[in-house]
C-alpha cells in the first residue's frame, strides 16, 4: 500500500499511555469520536490468523495515511498444542495522527480469540481498556487446560475493564451458511470477522483487504468468496449491534512525514530492497548464498522473487555452504551475501576469517535472537554484537552496521554495501528480531538520492618490477582505503593465488615471514579503522548531565521515553549509533562532555562493555533479555532514576 503525504514533517511528543485525546463528533446512527493515537492486540492461536488479521489491519491502516508501528510475536513452537499458553500468537499495533516510534507499551483494545489468549495477554492491558472475547471458545475444557478454575466472563475478574463478548465462531458460521463449506472450514474465516469488526469500530478503508482475499485465493473462488463474506458479516455486525455504541477515527498523520511516497514495510522487506538496490547502485549482480533461520528467511523468500533484478539466491544445505558459495560469488565479481540468525554466525565464522584474510566485500546478515544456542527462535535480543566483533581466530577485524527502525534497514544494507565494496571487507549488519517482522511507514526514496557505488574492477598489471616488467599485484593498495584491487578470475595477465594463508604484502604469495605477519595483521586493522562512517549525532536541546546511547532497535523505545522526560521537564541527551566498529571518530568527545552515560542494551551490556574499554567512560548499563523490546515508559523510569542519582 502506498500513499501520498504532502506536509512538514513535525516531530510530536509521543503521550504517555492513557493520554488519549478525544473529540466527540456529532453523532449520526452511532456516536464516532476522534482519538489521537490506538494501541490493538490481536491474540489467538497459532492457527487462528492473527498475523494476517495484524497485517491486513496494518496495511488498511498505511493506505489511510496513520503512523504506526507493530510488534508482532510468534510461538516459539512450530505448532504448539491448540488452545495451550505457549501457543499463543499476537499481533500489537499503534497507530496515530502524529509521529510514533513504539508499537505502543499496552494495548487499549485486546481482541481475545480463546481463553489462553486472554490469560497470557491481559496482564499487559491497562485497566479500562476494551477486551472483545470470542465466547464461543470459553468452554469448560479450553479454560481448564490454561489453569482457569472458574469463567473469568463471569467471575468478576474482568470487571474493571469493557468487556465485549462475541461469538466470533457462530457468527461467522451463520454468516456463511450460503456457502459449501463444512463447519471447520466455515470457522476458519472467523479471523476475518474479528478484522472486518476492527475495521468498523477504527473507519479503516476496506477494498484493500477484499482485493487481497480475492488474490490470496485465487485457485479457490469459493474460499475467497467465504472470508470476503466474513469480514463483511463482522463490519456489518458492528454497525448493527448495541454491544457497540461508539466508533472511533484516528485522523491521517499528514504532519509526521516529508512530502513523498510511502507504503508499509517491514525490516526484513526493507533489508531486501536496500540489497537489490546496492547491487543496482553498485552494477553488480546480487547473489544470496543462505540457509534457513528464523528470523532471518523472509530474506531469502524476498530475494528469490526478484531474479528480474539480477538477483541470484542460492538455498545450500547448511550454514557453511551458503557462506562458502556467497564467498565464491564475490571473487566472481557479484556483491555477495549471506542472512542468518546468531546461531548460523556461529558456524560462518571460519568462512569470515577467511574474507577477511582474502579481503573481499561480503556482506554477514545477522537477524539476532534470543540465544544461546537455539535459545528463542522467535524473539528478540541484540546479544551478537561482541560475537560479530570477535567471534573468529586470529585478529580478524570486521566492520558493523546497525539499522535503528524497520524503515532504516533499506539504508543500513546500502551502507554496508558501501563499506564493503569500497574497502573490500566483509561487512555485519545487525538488526533482530523486533526489527525484522515490525513495520512502519516508509517513504520510497527517488533514485537519484542512492548513492553511486560503482566499483572498477582492475583490468591490468598495477605493479612495475624493478627490470621493468609489468605485473599485477593482489594485495597492492589503495593509499586512501587500503583496499586491495578486485580482479575478476579470468581476465587474461591478472591470474593470482587466494587462500586462507597468510599473504605476502604486495604480491599476495603465500608468507610465513614474522614481520610481514605483523604488518598485514595491522594493516588490516588500519583499513578497518580509516572507514570513512558519519560523525554520531546528539540530540540535546537543553545542554543536558545526562546521555542515553544506543544502538540498533533501541532506538524507538529511547527516543520516545526521551520524549516523555522532555514533556515532563527533564533535561537529557540522546545519541544512536548506526556504527559500531569503527566507532564515529567523534563518539570519544561526546561522551566527555556528560557526567552520565547510560546505555540501555537488549543483552546484558555488550556496548557499554566496548564504551567502557575504548573511552575510559563510566558508562552505566540498562539491560533486558526477555525475549521483547523495552517498553517507553520503562525505559523513561530508569532514565528518570539515573538523571536524579
Amino acid at each position: 500500500m502506498t500513499s501520498q503525504v504532502s506536509s512538514p514533517a513535525e516531530q510530536a511528543d509521543e503521550p504517555a499511555l492513557g493520554e488519549l485525546r478525544e473529540q466527540r463528533k456529532p453523532a449520526s446512527a452511532k456516536d464516532v469520536r476522534r482519538l489521537d493515537r490506538v494501541i490493538i492486540r490481536f491474540a489467538g492461536d497459532s492457527g487462528d490468523g492473527m498475523q494476517l488479521t495484524g497485517d491486513r489491519f496494518t496495511s488498511e491502516t498505511a493506505s489511510f495515511g496513520n503512523d504506526l508501528s507493530t510488534l508482532p510475536n510468534f510461538p516459539a513452537e512450530i505448532r504448539a498444542p491448540a488452545g495451550t499458553l505457549p501457543g499463543v500468537s499476537s499481533f500489537q499495533l499503534h497507530f496515530a495522527d502524529h509521529d510514533i516510534l513504539t508499537p505502543g507499551d499496552a494495548p487499549n483494545v485486546l481482541v481475545a480469540m480463546n481463553p489462553a489468549a486472554l490469560k497470557a495477554n491481559i496482564g499487559d492491558v491497562p485497566r479500562g481498556a476494551e477486551i472483545i472475547v470470542n465466547t464461543d471458545e470459553f468452554t469448560k475444557r479450553a479454560m481448564q487446560k490454561v489453569g482457569y478454575a472458574t469463567s473469568p466472563l463471569e467471575d468478576g475478574s474482568l470487571d474493571g475493564y469493557s468487556v465485549h463478548p462475541v461469538p466470533l465462531t457462530t457468527l461467522t458460521v451463520e454468516a456463511l451458511k450460503a456457502f459449501d463449506l463444512s463447519r471447520k472450514e466455515a470457522e476458519r474465516s472467523k479471523n476475518m470477522f474479528a478484522l472486518g469488526l476492527l475495521s468498523w469500530m477504527y473507519h479503516r478503508p476496506t477494498e484493500g483487504t477484499e482485493k487481497f482475499l480475492t488474490s490470496k485465493f485465487a485457485k479457490k473462488p469459493d474460499i475467497a468468496a467465504a472470508n470476503i463474506a466474513a469480514f463483511r458479516a463482522g463490519w456489518n455486525f458492528g454497525e448493527t449491534t448495541e454491544d457497540f455504541a461508539v466508533s472511533y477515527e484516528v485522523a491521517p498523520a499528514a504532519t509526521a512525514f516529508p512530502v513523498g511516497t510511502y507504503r508499509n514495510i517491514s525490516g526484513n522487506l526493507a533489508l531486501s530492497y536496500g540489497l537489490i538496490a546496492a547491487s543496482r547502485q553498485a552494477d553488480l549482480p546480487l547473489y544470496l548464498g543462505s540457509y534457513p533461520i528464523t528470523p532471518a528467511s523472509d530474506i531469502l523468500h524476498e530475494l528469490s522473487r526478484h531474479k528480474n533484478f539480477g538477483v541470484r539466491t542460492f538455498q545450500a544445505e547448511d550454514e557453511i555452504a551458503g557462506i562458502g558459495a556467497a564467498l565464491g560469488a564475490a571473487f566472481g565479481g557479484s556483491l555477495a551475501v549471506t542472512t542468518t540468525s546468531g546461531p548460523g554466525v556461529a558456524l560462518k565464522s571460519e568462512t569470515i576469517g577467511l574474507a577477511v584474510s582474502l579481503e573481499l566485500p561480503l556482506l554477514v546478515i545477522d537477524i539476532q535472537r534470543g540465544g544461546p544456542s537455539t535459545g528463542l527462535p522467535t524473539k528478540t535480543e541484540q546479544a551478537d554484537l561482541l560475537q560479530a566483533m570477535y567471534g573468529r581466530n586470529g585478529e580478524a577485524p570486521v566492520p558493523v552496521v546497525a539499522p535503528r527502525t524497520p524503515a532504516d534497514c533499506f539504508d543500513a544494507a546500502i551502507e554496508a554495501a558501501r563499506i564493503a565494496l569500497t574497502y573490500r571487507t566483509p561487512v555485519f549488519l545487525l538488526s533482530d528480531g523486533y526489527l525484522a517482522n515490525g513495520s512502519e511507514p516508509w517513504r520510497i526514496p527517488e533514485i537519484d538520492e542512492l548513492p553511486d557505488l560503482t566499483v572498477q574492477f582492475t583490468q591490468g598489471p598495477n605493479h612495475l618490477l624493478d627490470d621493468g616488467t609489468e605485473v599485477f599485484w593482489p594485495y597492492k593498495r589503495d593509499p586512501q582505503t587500503l583496499a586491495r584491487p578486485w580482479a575478476i578470475p579470468g581476465t587474461p595477465g591478472l591470474e593470482h593465488r587466494i587462500g586462507g594463508i597468510e599473504k605476502q604484502d604486495g604480491t599476495g604469495n603465500i608468507s610465513y615471514d614474522p614481520a610481514n605477519h605483523d604488518f598485514m595483521v595491522r594493516t588490516r586493522q588500519a583499513k578497518i579503522d580509516g572507514i570513512d562512517v558519519a560523525d554520531v549525532e546528539v540530540d540535546d536541546p537543553h545542554e543536558a548531565r545526562t546521555l542515553v546511547l544506543g544502538w540498533g532497535s533501541t532506538y524507538g523505545p529511547i527516543t520516545a521515553a526521551v520524549r516523555r522526560l522532555r514533556t515532563a521537564g527533564e533535561s537529557i541527551a540522546q545519541a544512536h549509533l548506526r556504527h559500531l566498529n569503527p566507532f564515529p571518530r567523534n563518539l570519544g568527545a561526546v561522551l566527555k562532555r556528560y557526567d552520565k552515560v547510560v546505555i540501555p542494551e537488549m543483552n546484558l551490556g555488550q556496548l557499554a562493555t566496548l564504551i567502557r574499554a575504548k573511552y575510559l567512560v563510566d558508562a552505566h548499563s540498562y539491560n533486558q533479555v526477555n525475549g521483547m523490546p523495552f517498553k517507553a515508559e520503562q525505559l523513561a523510569t530508569a532514565l528518570k532514576e539515573a538523571i536524579d542519582g
